[in-house]
């Protein structure tokens, strides 16, 4: 079965959700965060399957098709990869490389999953994520802490929920002060 890792970018506070100027995709390519840039590319080596509810996925096909001069290779990236959106109102994802999954989106990742292949990537898509950690489907926690601290914001884990216990995977920090680390289900 293909794991299913959810990667996010995360305040100090632990807001995943974008509400003020903390993260900048185009940020990426820049010198000072290059071996933030080469950890990112190291993971997407092993996936082959990017999944995004709705509204991150209009947000992503608005933004990445349209750079002409990205230096980060995050849009060469996602002119290969095969992409999942979870929508039960877009019929035409308008990306090439898209497929719209519909129903119930638990049995659609599910059998996404199932499917041959390496990692499927989720970020973004607070509702969706929610969705899939409430379900027991997630199978990795691949977290790019940044030093800020935004005061609101959504959070990565529905509220309420409880895990006892993560079991880290690996640790990373960058020039930039950026962290990294990767957890998964005891």
């Amino acid at each position: 079965m293909r794991t299913l890792a959810i990667t996010q970018n995360i305040t100090l506070d632990g807001s995943i959700e974008f509400l003020t100027d903390w993260f900048d995709p185009r940020d990426q390519g820049e010198v000072d965060n290059s071996d933030l840039l080469a950890e990112s590319h190291r993971q997407d080596e092993r996936c082959d399957a990017f999944l995004a509810g709705r509204k991150t996925f209009e947000d992503m096909r608005g933004f990445w098709p349209h750079q002409t001069d990205d230096k980060t290779g995050i849009t060469a990236w996602f002119d290969q990869v095969n992409k999942y959106v979870v929508s039960a109102t877009m019929t035409d994802p308008q990306w090439q490389k898209s497929t719209v999954l519909t129903g119930d989106p638990v049995e659609a990742v599910r059998n996404l999953k199932e499917q041959p292949g390496k990692d499927i990537v989720v970020t973004g898509s607070i509702t969706l994520c929610h969705t899939l950690i409430e379900a027991g489907l997630v199978d990795e926690y691949r977290l790019f802490t940044y030093p800020a601290v935004q005061g609101r914001g959504r959070r990565l884990f529905p509220d309420g929920y409880e895990v006892p216990w993560l079991k880290r995977l690996d640790a990373k920090s960058f020039r930039g002060g950026i962290t990294y680390a990767s957890y998964a289900p005891a």
